[in-house]
């Protein structure tokens, strides 16, 4: 960028930014054809939006069948608090000695509060006992396993007023014009290509009802020495941001499924291992069993608006680890000739995802267990061979399971790929949520160690690393056009590429060094971008929600049992937060209805405004108490080069900025003074909401400038908006250095101090004198920036900090 003063746009081009194309930024979705349903086409503010709809009837006494409402927040908070009875009962006898009367609390004792969990406990659906057997060495095991009723706890979701508005019914296919066409995009599963073929299997009028699983062991003891088998489940009808959470339409519990115990002696044997697997999959079948008449009739429901549909259940995606999803598709795992539970791919060419190989089906493995029904060795052989055992999940009509199996974001990359390959470090790491953040930075400390001539082994790591964190980033849009799925799938064959131009580089000159880079994590990419074209964006099939899951359960294992015959209290707790969760969400909507009644007309239109003009989303806020005069900035910062000549620069801006945007100067006059004692208005916050480029949503970045903030300076940059010497529109990096208000005439203007950085070809700051003033209204979003730590004065973006700025440095769109 050349030195002269940047000229922003006028304020009023940055509500939106012109299309080129009249059709840019319209919408079209294309319903199933059994739906019955018109292909319809939408602006931007009317996409995705629901049609006017009766609103829920208020329940006035949401808190029943508790005495009252401060009873039932009474109990919900010894819940979560995990109070035992001594607690309950010191903490009750407190309150009665201080209550004034401000609410009527009616439990005197842990008892009382018990017999208001057991009322309520009856409005949703209970966990039941079951009992399995099975033979291991002519000895008849018996094995407990808890299943809420996968049905009747679908009928909770299906019946509660507050969740069904939310439900989507039939499959969608969605497309945005880019200005030359409409590109399809894909997002929540019903967008993508698995609703569509099932509802295309179904007979007119039916609906698919989508059921997401998700099991995995946990240890409850800090020893490992006691165990859990839980199984979530979310209804896939429901929008990702509702069925994500731990709240109402949340994943919930829905199953404890019971362990085989470990075995020095028999651990590794195939009867053992054979006996495990059965065990899991009778358990599982006592979980499905509810399910599998209506995924093969259907179940006529009258949903809330008044509409009957005739719903067909099926397992819409199994979330899990490798190990589990052996499991789930009941092949051998890492023994077998083929150990992906999706294709059937060698097991000596895992790391190879340049070659396809065919994907299995369950009439493959069935034709392995028919033959095995008549000949033992020959069908143990070819088992042996696919690696496969009969399979619960073919039970059910539209839920094969290697067609439901999905990569799973944290366990194949964040832990498996990243975690326990490519980083390697003499530290454990546990956690996928800080290894996933080390691996956004490990690039910019490490450039200038590894570099091609000091290290050849160690900068061809970092490119297969810099590839990496790009299929991580594909990986986690929350929205998927036709574009980055491909763009996803190239760079998985070019991160290929350079792992096996490192594998080369090592064997050549360090040929002692042993690693295996054939295992199945590596084989997952080849399946992930396939996933999300048939099952919409990976937070869909993602264990990071449920996992979160695992925490309470802890907690209630280590204050809230006696640590014997854990899974019947654990279930009672947990039934407990399903019921508090459910009576919660009730007063919390009662709440809300009644304060709008306490709101005009105006405050209830201004709360609904979504369609602010793009201004109203920039927010200048920490104002320091009292006004600065111009001298007093530059006496203050007099050590600073980027405040010299500041009253001098900023008039010089102001009467270039001010005419250009048609503001008239005060009083009429042609050229504006500004004197050492105007005053401007320092503040040390902004808040900026942008469009982003990933999801098409808005999205707010919160930025600083301040001298101290929690006993540092922080700085923060951004990118701009400007204009070029010759007038054209251009992007650059700025770090902004002061941020204030100032008044000239009867508009109050929003302005900032900044030191522009030149990219040429890394970003170079401008001398610190070269500072220079812009509008605030400028700022597209921010950034994130690193310095080069061999070369002062430059500095890296740091793209990976989320996808709307990846995106932007892929589009060139910097």
């Amino acid at each position: 960028m050349a030195s002269h003063t940047p000229t922003p746009l006028a304020l009023s081009s940055l509500s939106a930014v012109t299309s080129v194309h009249s059709d840019l930024d319209t919408f079209k979705t294309e319903y199933h054809p059994k739906s019955g349903r018109a292909t319809s086409i939408e602006t931007f503010s009317t996409f995705g939006r629901k049609q006017d709809q009766q609103p829920p009837i208020v329940d006035e006494e949401p808190w029943q069948p508790f005495s009252c409402r401060a009873d039932f927040e009474f109990a919900e908070l010894a819940h979560n608090a995990a109070l035992n009875k001594d607690h309950t009962d010191a903490l009750l006898q407190l309150i009665w000695r201080i209550v004034d009367g401000q609410a009527n609390i009616t439990f005197k004792s842990h008892r009382d509060v018990s017999v208001a969990w057991d009322r309520a406990a009856g409005q949703m659906t209970p966990f039941e006992k079951h009992t399995i057997t099975t033979q291991h060495k002519r000895e008849d095991l018996a094995f407990h396993v808890y299943t809420r009723p996968l049905w009747d706890w679908a009928l909770d979701l299906l019946q509660d007023p507050l969740l069904a508005p939310h439900f989507v019914w039939d499959a969608q296919r969605v497309y945005k014009h880019d200005g030359t066409r409409y590109e399809r995009f894909y997002h929540e599963p019903w967008t993508a290509d698995r609703w569509w073929n099932v509802q295309s299997s179904l007979p007119e009028n039916a609906i698919p009802f989508a059921f997401i699983l998700y099991a995995d062991k946990t240890h409850l003891s800090s020893a490992g020495t006691v165990k859990a088998y839980p199984v979530f489940a979310c209804c896939g009808n429901l929008p990702v941001d509702i069925r994500n959470t731990d709240g109402l339409g949340g994943g919930r519990m829905v199953g404890w499924l019971p362990i085989v115990p470990d075995d020095s002696e028999e651990d590794g044997k195939l009867s053992y291992v054979n006996l495990k697997c059965v065990v899991w999959h009778e358990g599982f079948f006592k979980l499905l069993e509810t399910i599998i008449l209506y995924a093969k009739t259907g179940y006529a429901h009258l949903c809330y608006d008044g509409i009957v549909r005739w719903l067909y259940a099926f397992i819409l995606l199994l979330s899990a680890d490798y190990e589990e999803q052996c499991v789930m598709a009941l092949i051998r795992g890492t023994n077998c000739h083929c150990p992906c539970p999706i294709c059937l791919v060698p097991s000596d060419k895992l790391y190879d995802n340049a070659s396809t190989y065919p994907i299995r089906m369950p009439k493959d493995a069935q034709a392995c267990v028919e033959l095995w029904n008549r000949d033992k060795t020959a069908g143990e052989e070819a088992l042996k061979k696919w690696g496969l055992w009969p399979n619960v999940f073919w039970r059910l009509p539209n839920s094969n399971p290697h067609k439901t199996i999905s990569q799973d974001h944290l366990h194949v990359y964040h832990i498996g790929e990243w975690g326990k390959h490519l980083f390697v470090t003499n530290i454990t790491y546990s956690d996928g949520n800080k290894l996933r953040d080390i691996s956004k930075q490990i690039l910019y400390t490490t450039q200038n160690v590894l570099t091609r001539t000091d290290d050849e082994a160690g900068y061809a790591l970092l490119r297969c690393i810099a590839s990496y964190l790009h299929i991580d980033m594909y990986v986690s849009l929350d929205v998927h056009t036709e574009s980055t799925i491909k763009a996803g799938k190239a760079e998985v064959l070019e991160f290929q590429t350079h792992l096996e131009e490192y594998i080369a580089i090592v064997d050549e000159t360090d040929p002692d060094t042993i690693k295996n880079w054939n295992f199945p994590k590596m084989h997952a990419s080849k399946h992930i971008f396939d996933d999300i074209i048939a099952k919409g964006a990976a937070r869909n099939f993602s264990t990071r929600p449920n996992e979160k899951q695992h925490g309470p359960i802890k907690c209630w294992y280590l204050w809230q049992t006696n640590r014997k015959d854990i899974a019947n209290q654990i279930i009672e707790l947990d039934h407990k937060s399903f019921v508090a969760k459910f009576v919660r969400s009730r007063i919390d909507y009662l709440d809300e209805e009644r304060h709008k009644l306490t709101l005009s007309r105006e405050e209830l239109e201004e709360n609904d405004n979504d369609n602010e003009p793009f201004e109203a989303h920039l927010h200048i806020g920490s104002p320091l108490r009292n006004l600065t005069s111009l001298a007093q900035v530059e006496e203050e910062h007099r050590s600073n080069r980027a405040f010299d000549q500041f009253r001098k620069k900023l008039t010089t801006f102001l009467n270039h900025f001010l005419p250009s945007h048609h503001i008239p100067l005060p009083d009429g006059i042609m050229w504006l003074k500004l004197s050492a004692q105007d005053l401007i208005h320092e503040h040390r916050y902004l808040k900026v909401q942008y469009e982003s480029t990933a999801t098409w949503k808005l999205t707010t970045d919160y930025l600083r400038c301040s001298p101290s903030f929690h006993g540092h300076e922080r700085c923060d940059c951004a990118l701009i908006r400007t204009q070029d010497k010759d007038g054209c529109d251009k992007n650059i990096f700025v770090k902004l250095l002061f941020m204030f208000k100032h008044i000239v005439g009867n508009r109050t203007l929003d302005l900032a101090l900044v030191l522009p950085m030149d990219a040429s070809p890394h970003l170079h700051a401008r001398p610190t004198a070269s500072s220079e003033f812009i509008t605030l209204h400028s700022i597209i979003r921010g950034a994130l920036l690193v310095p080069d730590f061999d070369n002062n004065g430059d500095y890296f973006l740091v793209d990976y900090i989320d996808t709307d700025m990846f995106l932007r440095v892929q589009r060139k769109l910097i």
